[in-house]
């Protein structure tokens, strides 16, 4: 396969870089060892920052992240709920933080405005009554699995290609450039070599694994950030702790949910991390000072991702591993500088969900001077696509559908979230358009199937069966999907087995194990 940029990497950085490439005419083909927001991109709070929280620690970031939030409002409001945020503080609290907050704000000209306790307690009931302090910034949500499928879906149009489960395993380098990148198809075990002019390192936390196979050390820390999800909304705004970050000072609304986290635990390995019960305690009990509430919430998941930190030793905290003080701005490294002198690689990490358009700009830029073409980014200005086949993660959006059409025959596949046969049908066509066939796990990472209080103990087999019944699974494809699907689904209930989960999962297991046999080989 030839094309002049090869991008590796379908987080919301890749999939933002291709939309860029491609509006600028450039020919760009991105690469992932598994699907799209398999990372970081997709096991975040799903929150735009303001950039009130990194007023103390990153002043940068904190500017980069109010300019983009602004950006993205604009060019992408089918992806965003505009809730507006609180930052607050109970008895206890640092005061000295308190009070030097909005000069901190606005120094980083985050907007910010104080907010009287008892306004604050009208707006968000279920805050606690030690509440001593509050402040309104511009923080929002954001869909981060609409946000990447439609930046794919906009490369596309334009000429991108999106090759998934294609694992990079090594580079042919000649005279200082990469010649031709090797990859591995995971489903069907075959080699692929592409020939590209550029080729752009966007794997977020494996970024110095891929920078090592060609040759370029690239010195970066993983830090493991753990979540919760609740079962219902707690708060329609965003709810910071006015407070240097820390475990458990965020709840983010989104759709029917509240996510509360977050953790910061450095691991060697981005492969294999999972949700551990300590940090599930710590987030509860740091959470339920903000909002009492949080003690006692039933919780249907929890979940976590790997930032990707870049930088030498220097950049880092020391000895307890907590990476909260290491800068959330982000590298783009040009190789043709380094030590390697390799021409033709570049590495972006590091950054933010919500600085994600500024990354892939300010990365095309390099591109493009390394091709010779002079078009501009165009990301700032127009709107990003909201493609048909790509917007069934909005909560809410399904059943509305439905209830509209009430189409004769269109049963649902998911109760929790009213998932209709119509919605798989389409999310299907759009997989097919791509060149695989679907699966149970890429069908749930387009939809809202296995994301309800039942995560996935009914709708996973009627996806299954629907799926048989259409052609597009045969023999024993089906039941190792299922498996697939149901440990991950395992990974987020393991550490929540207390009261109606603990119920729940002894039923998933019944049912899944007792009738179905999954667990034998």
């Amino acid at each position: 396969m030839q094309t002049q940029v090869l991008i590796i990497g379908a987080g919301v950085t890749g999939t933002g870089l291709a939309r860029d490439l491609a509006m600028r005419g450039v020919d760009c083909v991105v690469v992932d060892k598994q699907d799209v927001n398999a990372g970081a991109s997709g096991g975040n709070h799903g929150l735009l920052h303001s950039g009130a929280r990194y007023i103390a620690s990153d002043a940068a970031a904190a500017a980069e992240c109010h300019a983009e939030n602004r950006i993205l409002k604009r060019i992408a409001p089918h992806c965003i709920e505009a809730t507006g945020g609180l930052f607050v503080a109970v008895a206890g609290d640092d005061e000295n933080y308190i009070t030097d907050f909005a000069d901190a704000c606005r120094r980083c000209r985050v907007p910010v405005m104080a907010v009287e306790p008892k306004d604050a307690l009208e707006m968000e009931p279920a805050l606690s009554r030690r509440l001593i302090a509050a402040f309104a910034v511009d923080d929002a949500t954001i869909d981060p699995f609409r946000l990447s499928l439609n930046n794919m879906a906009g490369a596309r149009q334009a000429g991108g290609r999106l090759l998934r489960h294609h694992r990079v395993t090594g580079f042919e380098v000649h005279a200082g450039r990469i010649r031709h990148t090797r990859l591995r198809d995971e489903i069907t075990g075959r080699d692929l070599f592409v020939a590209a002019d550029v080729v752009v390192n966007a794997a977020g936390a494996w970024a110095g694994t891929v920078a090592g196979l060609a040759g370029a050390p690239l010195p970066m820390r993983c830090s493991k950030g753990t979540l919760l999800v609740t079962q219902s909304r707690l708060a329609s705004r965003v709810i910071n702790r006015l407070r240097r970050p820390t475990d458990g000072d965020i709840l983010v609304p989104g759709g029917t949910v509240s996510v509360l986290g977050t953790t910061s635990a450095r691991v060697a390995d981005p492969d294999g991390v999972y949700p551990e019960i300590d940090e599930v305690d710590a987030i509860i009990a740091q959470g339920a000072a903000m909002i009492p509430e949080l003690a006692t919430s039933r919780y249907i998941r929890a979940f976590c991702g790997v930032r990707p930190l870049p930088g030498d030793g220097a950049a880092f905290a020391d000895g307890d591993g907590d990476d909260r003080a290491a800068s959330r701005g982000f590298l783009l490294m040009d190789h043709h500088r380094a030590p390697e002198r390799l021409a033709n690689f570049i590495t972006i990490t590091g950054g933010k969900l919500t600085t994600f358009r500024l990354m892939a700009e300010k990365t095309a830029d390099l591109v493009c001077e390394r091709l010779g073409v002079v078009a501009p980014c165009r990301t700032h200005c127009e709107p990003l696509p909201d493609a048909t086949t790509e917007r069934w993660t909005q909560p809410g959006l399904a059943p509305a559908e439905w209830w509209r059409r009430k189409a004769g025959g269109d049963l649902l596949l998911c109760e929790c979230e009213i998932v209709p046969q119509s919605t798989v049908d389409q999310i299907v066509a759009g997989l097919g358009a791509l060149g695989g066939r679907p699966n149970l796990n890429a069908v749930a990472l387009r939809s809202r199937i296995g994301k309800g209080p039942c995560q996935g103990t009914f709708c996973s087999q009627r996806l299954a069966a629907y799926l048989y019944d259409r052609g597009h699974l045969a023999g024993d494809v089906g039941i190792e999907q299922l498996r697939l699907f149901l440990r991950e689904r395992w990974r987020g209930q393991r550490p929540l087995l207390w009261d109606l989960p603990l119920a729940q999962a002894e039923l998933l297991e019944a049912m899944h194990c007792g009738l179905f046999g999954l667990e034998l080989d």
